[in-house]
């Protein structure tokens, strides 16, 4: 490792999470401020002291107004990453560059969103027409051919994925069973108590062929906030310290957002190669270094090419891996033991690093056991991101 590397430089010291519901009953800021205020006390530092703040260009909470709340005196660093789910980890990636580097001594990460009762995701309607922008004029060649939602766009790279690869509906509704087996035994999780088999995946309605009901993440409200400092700071605070292995954003090839279709194939993921082999790389860790992974599930199909990416197996064997359970309780990797988006809620993939955090702690719900390290994946089929959490 040189002087320059990231890996082992900062850390995050607390976490603050909401409820997580179908209509929280108050505004994006008031959540934020209460996870933030949450996540400062679970580390023992004063609101005062927080010198950046990282967050979303989706979300509507400038961290201005967080600041003024907070009562922050000089605040020296603020950055915001687009894209959606596929940022879910890059802001913790810019908070410990801040604090490797020396920019700001304390980063709050925040995510806040009434994505169900304020908004809804994947509805279809997005009033791209009076709105001109390139990202929105590059769906206009999609939506009058039917590709008007997320299922929608991911449908058709799991399509080619099943064909090149042998998978089935029944192989992306084993991924749905697992997680929702970790939910209903989560009390945060808004299916708690509510497990589903094979079969209900397979009656569930058709979305998008061959997307079903059940393969679909999500609509959430909520909100999850960290407190990032340096690894030494950390030591001397109130909770263990999770340390911050590795960072990386990745764009590759032919990338645009969700309907990379121009490139020659659409049944990997290399953006989430750039990204594996950056994390690789930093950490100095491989495949076999990981006892949990919390990998990016807003819809099922896209779970398999993630672990072929990551080399937990070899490209197109995703579905054996998951037809023998070791992605599920008790196997060699078990994935999103919070019930991942499918099963606890959709906060664009910052509660999957909150539960990384948990796992890291040792205070998860479904905890397992002997963690040293997770890997933490954010959105695919977009610029993406991923992050490597664990023990000094």
């Amino acid at each position: 490792m040189t002087d320059k590397s990231l890996s082992g430089r900062a850390a995050i010291a607390g976490l603050g999470v909401t409820e997580f519901s179908k209509n929280s009953g108050r505004t994006e800021l008031r959540l934020a401020m209460e996870a933030t205020l949450s996540a400062l006390a679970d580390a023992g530092i004063d609101p005062s002291e927080v010198e950046g703040f990282s967050s979303y260009t989706m979300d509507k909470v400038p961290e201005y107004e967080i600041a003024r709340l907070l009562g922050c005196k000089n605040v020296k660093f603020f950055s915001q990453i687009p894209h959606g789910g596929g940022g879910a980890c890059a802001p913790l990636l810019h908070a410990a560059m801040a604090v490797a580097t020396g920019v700001a001594k304390t980063v709050v990460v925040f995510r806040a969103m009434n994505e169900r009762s304020w908004y809804r995701f994947g509805s279809g309607t997005y009033g791209f027409g009076s709105t001109p922008i390139f990202e929105n004029v590059n769906y206009g060649w999609y939506m009058p051919y039917g590709f008007h939602t997320p299922a929608a766009w991911v449908g058709m790279f799991a399509q080619r994925y099943m064909h090149e690869y042998g998978a089935t509906s029944e192989d992306f509704g084993r991924v749905s069973v697992a997680v929702r087996d970790f939910a209903a035994t989560n009390p945060a999780a808004f299916f708690y108590g509510k497990p589903i088999t094979l079969a209900d995946h397979q009656a569930s309605k058709w979305v998008a062929e061959p997307l079903r009901l059940l393969d679909c993440c999500q609509e959430s409200d909520g909100a999850v906030a960290m407190v990032i400092t340096s690894v030494e700071r950390a030591r001397d605070l109130k909770q263990k310290p999770v340390i911050i292995k590795a960072g990386s954003q990745g764009i590759a090839e032919g990338q645009q957002s969700m309907t990379s279709f121009y490139r020659e194939g659409i049944s990997d993921l290399p953006e989430m190669g750039v990204v594996a082999n950056e994390l690789y790389a930093q950490s100095g860790l491989g495949p076999d270094a990981f006892q949990t992974a919390v990998l990016y599930d807003h819809f099922t199909p896209f779970v398999l090419p993630q672990l072929e990416e990551f080399g937990f197996c070899k490209r197109g064997e995703a579905k054996d891996f998951i037809r023998s359970g070791e992605h599920a309780r008790g196997g060699k990797l078990p994935i999103n033991t919070h019930g991942g988006q499918l099963g606890e809620a959709y906060i664009h993939g910052m509660n999957g690093v909150a539960e990384a955090v948990r796992q890291v702690r040792g205070t998860a719900v479904n905890q397992v056991a002997d963690v040293e390290n997770v890997l933490v994946t954010a959105g695919t089929g977009v610029p993406t991101s991923g992050i490597i959490l664990g023990v000094a």
